[in-house]
C-alpha cells in the first residue's frame, strides 16, 4: 500500500483490520530487533496504511465506481471472507483461503446466493481428504495425553493466528475434562498470538452458535487452564507440559529453539497440526529423518516422536470439489497450490465433469455462453494473467421528460438527447434535465466570438448574407444599426478598422454555420458582387449620368441553390471533400467515409451506402442540416 503506486482505498473485516495492526506490528518489531536495513515497512508506513482501510461486515455491498462487492464468510480464520465481485454484470467469486467445515469456533465458509461467472479458488490440498473433525480431534488428544503421560514435552508449532486459537479451545476443554491432567500445564508461547487472542474474545458474534451461546455463560477464550508464555526464561522445564509456539514452519524462533532443546528426548513428542511448506524444517521431520541441523549448524538426534495430524482450515478435495459443484462456475480458475497438487486437482475436476482442453471452443472462452456445467479449468502460474472475454450488453434507459414525450414513443422516431454513462449503465436525458438525473451537471451555454478581417463594406456583407441565407433569416439589430442577426442565434458586427466580429451560442450545428458565416467574410472582398457593390462617380459609354447602389443588379440566388450551397458546405465539414457528379441524369454528391462510397441526391437529399452503419451515420446528419436550413423540409 505504501510502497507501490497504489492510491485506492481498502477493504477488509473489523477483525481482520484488527488483527492487520498486530500483525504488521509485531513484523517491524521483528525487523528492528534482528537490524534488518532492507525491511519492506516501517511502523510510519504501517501507521498510514491502517488509515486507508474501510472496515466492512459479511454481506454488506459496497460499490467503487461501478465494481461491486460482497464480503461472504469463509470459515478460514476469524474475519476471513470470500469477495464476491461484479464487474459490468460479470461476476467473480474470489475465495481466498476458505474451509466447508465448522470447527469449535468458526462457521464454514457460506454458499453465495448467485452463481458467479467466473470462480477464482484455491487448491491447497489438491486431491488429498482430511480425516472427519471428530476422529481428528480425539487422535490429537489422545496423542497429547500419551506424551504428557510418559514424562513428556508435546511441542505443537502453529501459526498465531488461525488453527492456533482452535486448538487452545481442544485442550481447554479436555483438560477441563480430565482432573489428573490439572497438573500439567498448557501453554502458547507467543505475543503476537495474546494480542490477538484480544481481538477473539471481541469479536465472539462472528463465530458459530457454539460460541455464541457459551458466551452467555462466560467467555470461551478466557482460558481455565492455558497460560501465555512471556518468553523462555519464564519457562519452567522440570517436567511434562504442552507447548504451543510460533512459527509453524519451525525455521526460527520459539519453535525452534524448543525443538533443538526438547528432540534428543525419546520422551518429548512433535505434533505437526496443518499444513506445512515444500523447503522448511518442519517438512523435512515429516521424512523421519534420524538427524537434524541446528540453527547454529551442528547436528542434533532426532529422537522425540513426530505425528502429522491436519487441522488446517482449507478445504480438502471433498469440500473443494462438492463447493465447485454448488457453484457450477463456467470458469473455474485454480490459484494457491502446489504445482503438482494444482495439476493433480484440475484433473480430478476434468474427469469428474468429463471435459477436457482437447474439446474446447473459442466460444468456451466466451463468458455468459449458457451452461450448466464447467467450460474451462485454469491453473495459472504466479503473475501468470488470464484473459476472459464476455458478452457485452449495454441499455440504454431513456428518462425524464423525454420518456414522457409521445413523439418519442412512435416507432422509427429519432430520440435526441444527452447519453451520460455511469458505472457500466448508460441514460439518455434531455439536457434541461441533467441536474435532475445527474449529480454536479448543469447545462451552460457557451458565447463563442471570432474576429475576422474584412474591409468590405456593411451593406455587401448584409447582401451577401441575405443571398445565403435568405433575407428572411438576415435582419439588423434594432438597438445597433451597425449589426446583423442571422438565423436567430448569430450576431455580425461592424467594429470599424476592416474587423468584423461573429458571436453565436456554442454547439455542434451552430459551430458548423459560423465557420461558413467566417468564410463568407473572408471571401467577400474578392466576390463578384463586391464589384457590383461599388459606389463612387465613374464614368459611363452613354451621355448621362446616374447615382444607383449597383447591389441591385447582383446575381440573385434562388432558396433552392441556397440549400444546396449550405448543405455541401456541412457536408465537406462533416466528412471532406465531395465529387459533384451526374449519375442516370441526376445531379450527386459523393465521397468516402469509412471506407465506403456514399452518394446522396441533390434534389431530394437521398443517400445510398452498402454499410448500413454508416449509411445511418449520414442520414442523422443530413437530417440536422436540413431540419436547421428549412424545418418544413422532409428528406
Amino acid at each position: 500500500m505504501e510502497k507501490t503506486g497504489f492510491k485506492g482505498k481498502v477493504y477488509m473485516t473489523h477483525p481482520t483490520k484488527a488483527i492487520y495492526k498486530w500483525l504488521l506490528a509485531d513484523y517491524v518489531k521483528v525487523s528492528n530487533v534482528a537490524g534488518d536495513d532492507d525491511q519492506l515497512y516501517t511502523e510510519a508506513d504501517l501507521t498510514r496504511s491502517y488509515e486507508r482501510i474501510t472496515p466492512i461486515d459479511y454481506h454488506q455491498e459496497v460499490e467503487v465506481n461501478g465494481v461491486k462487492f460482497t464480503a461472504l464468510n469463509a470459515g478460514h480464520v476469524l474475519g476471513a471472507a470470500m469477495f464476491l465481485i461484479e464487474i459490468a454484470g460479470v461476476k467473480v467469486l474470489y475465495t481466498g483461503d476458505y474451509s466447508r467445515e465448522e470447527d469449535r469456533h468458526l462457521m464454514a465458509a457460506e454458499t453465495p446466493s448467485s452463481r458467479p461467472d467466473v470462480l477464482v479458488c484455491e487448491s491447497t490440498y489438491g486431491v488429498h481428504s482430511h480425516q472427519p473433525r471428530l476422529e481428528r480431534e480425539k487422535r490429537f488428544t489422545d496423542l497429547v495425553h500419551e506424551i504428557v503421560g510418559r514424562g513428556g514435552r508435546c511441542l505443537i508449532p502453529v501459526f498465531a493466528l488461525g488453527r492456533a486459537q482452535e486448538l487452545l479451545l481442544i485442550l481447554d476443554e479436555y483438560w477441563q475434562a480430565h482432573p489428573e491432567l490439572h497438573s500439567v500445564p498448557v501453554y502458547y508461547a507467543s505475543p503476537l498470538a495474546k494480542k490477538c487472542m484480544s481481538v477473539y474474545q471481541t469479536y465472539v458474534n462472528m463465530m458459530n452458535d457454539r460460541i455464541r451461546r457459551q458466551i452467555a455463560v462466560s467467555n470461551p477464550f478466557i482460558f481455565r487452564h492455558v497460560a501465555n508464555l512471556r518468553s523462555m526464561e519464564h519457562l519452567k522445564d522440570t517436567g511434562p507440559c504442552v507447548m504451543m509456539a510460533s512459527p509453524a514452519m519451525l525455521q526460527n524462533g520459539l519453535s525452534r529453539e524448543l525443538l533443538e532443546l526438547w528432540c534428543p528426548n525419546p520422551k518429548n513428542g512433535l505434533i505437526i497440526p496443518g499444513y506445512v511448506v515444500e523447503g522448511t524444517l518442519a517438512k523435512t521431520i515429516l521424512t523421519e529423518p534420524k538427524e537434524i541441523t541446528a540453527l547454529s549448524g551442528a547436528t542434533m538426534p532426532l529422537r522425540m516422536s513426530v505425528e502429522y495430524i491436519s487441522f488446517s482450515a482449507h478445504v480438502d478435495f471433498v469440500q473443494n470439489s462438492e463447493f465447485i459443484d454448488i457453484l457450477k462456475p463456467p470458469h473455474l480458475i485454480l490459484v494457491h497450490g502446489e504445482a503438482n497438487e494444482m495439476l493433480r486437482l484440475k484433473s480430478a475436476l476434468q474427469h469428474k465433469y468429463n471435459i477436457s482442453d482437447k474439446n474446447l471452443t473459442p466460444a468456451s472462452f466466451l463468458i455468459g455462453t449458457k451452461t450448466d456445467t464447467i467450460i474451462n479449468i485454469h491453473t495459472p502460474r504466479n503473475c501468470e494473467s488470464v484473459d476472459l472475454c464476455y458478452r457485452g450488453e449495454k441499455m440504454i434507459k431513456i428518462v425524464g421528460n423525454l420518456a414522457t414525450d409521445p413523439a418519442n414513443k412512435v416507432d422509427g422516431s429519432i430520440v435526441e438527447g444527452v447519453l451520460v454513462g455511469k458505472d457500466f449503465e448508460y441514460q439518455l436525458i434531455k439536457t434541461e434535465d441533467l441536474p435532475e438525473y445527474v449529480q454536479n451537471v448543469r447545462k451552460v451555454q457557451l458565447l463563442e466570438r471570432q474576429a475576422v478581417t474584412c474591409r468590405a463594406p456593411f451593406t455587401l456583407i448584409e447582401y451577401l448574407l441575405s443571398q445565403l441565407y435568405g433575407k428572411k433569416n438576415v435582419k439588423r439589430c434594432s438597438s445597433d444599426d451597425s449589426s446583423l442577426v442571422v438565423m436567430g442565434s448569430f450576431q455580425i458586427q461592424n467594429a470599424g478598422k476592416g474587423e468584423y466580429l461573429v458571436e453565436w451560442e456554442g454547439s455542434p450545428m451552430n459551430d458548423l454555420t459560423a465557420d461558413s458565416i467566417v468564410m463568407l467574410l473572408l471571401g467577400a472582398e474578392s466576390s463578384r458582387a463586391a464589384v457590383k457593390a461599388t459606389k463612387s462617380e465613374h464614368s459611363h459609354v452613354h451621355d448621362h449620368s446616374h447615382d444607383h447602389d449597383h447591389l441591385s443588379h447582383a446575381a440573385v440566388i434562388p432558396p433552392k441553390d441556397r440549400h444546396q450551397v449550405l448543405i455541401k458546405s456541412y457536408l465537406e465539414n462533416y466528412f471532406g471533400i465531395l465529387q459533384e457528379l451526374n449519375i442516370d441524369d441526376e445531379n450527386v454528391y459523393q465521397f468516402t467515409l469509412n471506407d465506403q462510397t456514399v452518394t446522396v441526391s441533390q434534389s431530394d437529399y437521398s443517400v445510398e451506402c452498402t454499410d448500413r452503419d454508416t449509411f445511418d451515420q449520414v442520414t442523422r446528419t443530413l437530417h440536422k442540416i436540413v431540419a436547421m436550413l428549412d424545418p418544413d423540409f422532409i428528406i
